[in-house]
């Protein structure tokens, strides 16, 4: 790798022995995928994809401890994943004793995240991007960022670009104030080398689509087509629509990052480098995947039930992985209260837990929603259901969900949004996920 003059002394420690070892870490990353140099992060915010205090990850907290002594913090501020843990998501004796051992280091870890260049205590969020969190990055910016659905939203709906890097290489990348250019950073490495054709006859739901489409093309970049007649062509949060068609892509993009290892999708007249460039963008040869309404049941139809007991009452179900946006929130309200007053319940069953960014979730509590949400027995949190779920006691529950990418990590059940809402609400049929699924 060619570095320039200030990369080669920080290398040769004149910054100090753990900036060069940072800088050592760097180099070594990108020679293994073939970068023949650095490129400056320019994004205004970092993001951190470790954000749990697991009592075994001890070389993590010493890492931390020695960028801390040495005076290498990030040189810019980060946003960081959900919390694993929140009183208000209900939990039996037995798991509440667990995750206090489980996760005895979080109150420590999060004390590093401080100092190190954590934004504020209500960074913690894989939705990083929303508007009232405030970590967006611009067209062309170049992060140095981990978490798979905030990867994938950054280089595809906001025109950034991102490497799927992997923890901890993004501090480092935060710290140096630069990154590896390989693979998602450069033009050849952002063509498509599939063309998805969608010819759904119904909208189609973004994390099943979004499945799809991971499972074929793993870790290619896709060009798809088709989808802009369900969700148009404007991108701009500050308009209903364009705030729609983001929400839609977020959940598609996190289960093609989930199902597959997506980095970057292309969407026909919507997405930035589709809007300028589009069929340039597309590799000679790409091969052509058609999506209808019998692909994606035929998708759904093969997700594999791991539940101990496939006809048991689900106990659980969590809705927000990632974290649901402030309209997501306002219009699950709306499915809720409406199947509620179609069966004339006043309480939904299971528990459903929605979840969101903490700076969201200070929004919706002072609209009138949130107080009809939670007479209706929800729980609304900014926890992570993936780092709830993923443990052996948690894992023997019947939960769940309508997260593509929740479903593919743990034990957790898919059901569409409208299932979901059938089973929790009892408005389909008895309510149970064996109606459902009837």
């Amino acid at each position: 790798m060619k570095l320039t003059k200030e990369e080669a002394g920080i290398l040769a420690g004149e910054k100090g022995e753990v900036m060069a070892r940072v800088m050592k870490t760097l180099v070594m990353y990108g020679e293994t995928f073939g970068a023949e140099k650095m490129v400056p992060v320019t994004g205004a915010s970092g993001h951190l994809v470790t954000s749990f205090g697991l009592s075994v990850m001890k070389p993590l907290y010493a890492l931390m401890d020695t960028l801390i002594r040495a005076g290498v913090f990030s040189s810019q501020k980060f946003t960081v994943d959900p919390r694993p843990l929140d009183i208000n998501v209900p939990v039996n004796l037995a798991q509440k004793i667990f995750f206090g051992i489980m996760y005895s280091k979080q109150a420590a870890y999060e004390e590093q995240l401080r100092r190190l260049g954590l934004v504020n205590d209500d960074g913690f969020t894989c939705t990083c991007y929303m508007g009232e969190v405030g970590n967006i990055p611009q067209k062309g910016d170049v992060l140095s960022w981990a978490e798979s659905s905030a990867v994938v939203y950054a280089n595809s709906v906001l025109g950034a670009r991102c490497n799927r890097n992997s923890g901890i290489i993004e501090l480092f990348g935060s710290i140096a104030g630069r990154v590896p250019c390989f693979g998602l950073l450069t033009d050849e490495g952002r063509r498509a080398a599939w063309i998805i054709e969608v010819r759904t006859k119904q909208k189609p739901e973004a994390q099943l689509l979004g499945s799809a489409v991971g499972m074929k093309v793993m870790e290619a970049v896709p060009f798809i087509r088709g989808l802009d007649q369900w969700i148009g062509r404007d991108l701009n949060r500050n308009t209903e629509a364009g705030r729609a068609a983001a929400d839609y892509l977020k959940d598609m993009g996190a289960a093609a990052a989930s199902n597959g290892a997506v980095g970057l999708y292309h969407v026909e007249n919507l997405t930035p480098e589709a809007k300028a460039l589009c069929s340039r963008l597309i590799l000679k040869k790409a091969p052509v995947y058609v999506i209808d309404d019998a692909e994606l049941e035929r998708v759904k139809r093969n997700y594999p039930c791991i539940w101990k007991d496939p006809a048991a009452e689900p106990k659980l179900c969590f809705v927000g992985c990632p974290h649901l946006s402030l309209d997501q929130l306002k219009a699950w309200t709306a499915g809720v209260l409406s199947g509620l007053e179609r069966t004339g319940r006043r309480k939904l069953s299971p528990v459903t837990v929605f979840t969101a960014a903490p700076a969201v979730l200070k929004e919706f509590r002072r609209l009138p929603e949130a107080e009809k949400l939670r007479k209706a027995g929800a729980v609304v949190s900014d926890i992570c259901p993936l780092m709830y779920m993923n443990n052996p006691l948690c894992g023997k529950m019947p939960v769940i969900t309508n997260s593509n990418k929740l479903r593919t990590y743990t034990s957790s059940r898919y059901y569409t949004d409208d299932e979901i809402i059938a089973i929790i609400t009892g408005s389909g049929g008895t309510g149970s996920a064996a109606e459902v699924e009837r």
